[in-house]
């Protein structure tokens, strides 16, 4: 697992100065935007491609996404 991933087009990454927070570039990393932000999930600690969904290790558990990361859901 990593930091930061290319998926679809786009990086997406754990935000450096908030690991509460999901980040996207489309600019190979020149300009970062927010995809997801809240604690709901809790810190962020590793990401995952996992084909048709993202795979996040959190302070809370393992969670997925099938929007790139702007909506978790639990995993089991």
């Amino acid at each position: 697992m990593s930091q930061m991933i290319s998926k679809d087009g786009e990086l997406i990454r754990i935000c450096p100065k908030q690991s509460n927070k999901i980040e996207y570039s489309t600019t190979s990393g020149r300009s970062w935007h927010t995809r997801y932000s809240g604690s709901s999930y809790g810190e962020f600690n590793d990401l995952t491609d996992a084909g048709k969904e993202l795979l996040a290790n959190t302070s809370k558990g393992l969670y997925f996404s099938t929007t790139n990361g702007r909506s978790w859901h639990k995993r089991g």
